[in-house]
């Protein structure tokens, strides 16, 4: 095994930095996106190496690094890795019958975007399922602190399955009120799903009013919107993982390994 280059830069603990042997240095994602120069500085005399969750193709921060190195003249390596892109096709789904993925973000009183949706329509129209990136806020600012300038930051937020599908379950209300016939409906086939990857993964197969109420757990989740016409082994995958229909509450889904 070659030893671990001089300089890591990426998401920090303790035992990262004991497996590495090398100190990490914490960069998010204001930092890689306004400081990337920063990062590549020394990168022409030494080894620096990138860490990110998932792949590194998943942000297009990351190509911006590889065209910066490109033009400095620094060479470089990709070493890719699973992501959520791929690993959803744990569920069942196959990964080929999947439109563009969307992302949905958390509504403000003042902010409430549904221009995701049509994407969704357009997918459910062709028969692909939607795959739902959900919102995930990391060091954000109060209105105030920001316009005081206070690095002062609120605490962590990531949108569960629940919470999607109740603005999900709003667009459709605010669809029917325009007089739009909507492409999903609260009868909709969704799969929710929570710590792809991880030994306690959590998914669950059932309607999208559904997907208000069941319990996944801990983030971070994701959400799939069905494209309506199943293969016969999809349909046979989704089953394991299934929620009651007689379910009115929130219930549990158990994690199976694969």
């Amino acid at each position: 095994m070659n030893p671990p280059p001089p300089g890591l830069i990426g998401p920090r603990s303790n035992t990262q930095e004991e497996f590495y042997g090398r100190k990490l240095i914490v960069a998010d994602r204001e930092e890689v996106e306004q400081e990337a120069d920063k990062i590549l500085e020394d990168a022409n005399i030494s080894d620096v190496a990138f860490l990110v969750v998932g792949d590194p193709f998943g942000a297009t921060t990351h190509s911006d690094l590889v065209l910066r190195a490109t033009k400095l003249g620094i060479p470089y390596r990709i070493i890719h890795n699973a992501s959520i892109m791929n690993a959803v096709g744990c569920c069942g789904l196959q990964l080929y019958n999947f439109g563009e993925t969307v992302s949905i973000v958390f509504w403000t009183d003042t902010w409430r975007p549904e221009s995701f949706y049509d994407k969704v329509k357009k997918n459910r129209e062709n028969g692909m399922h939607t795959l739902c990136l959900l919102d995930i806020k990391v060091k954000e600012q109060s209105l105030e602190n920001l316009i005081k300038g206070r690095k002062i930051y609120e605490p962590p937020r990531y949108m569960s399955v629940n919470q999607a599908a109740q603005q999900l379950l709003e667009i459709v209300q605010n669809q029917r009120i325009r007089g739009q016939e909507p492409a999903i409906t609260e009868e909709t086939l969704c799969v929710g799903l929570a710590r792809v990857g991880a030994e306690d993964q959590k998914i669950a197969a059932g309607t999208l009013q559904q997907m208000c109420t069941v319990d996944l757990g801990e983030p971070l989740h994701s959400l799939i919107i069905t494209g309506g016409n199943l293969h016969p082994l999809e349909e046979e995958m989704l089953s394991l993982f299934s929620i009651p229909e007689n379910s009115c509450e929130s219930q549990s889904i158990s994690g199976v390994s694969i």
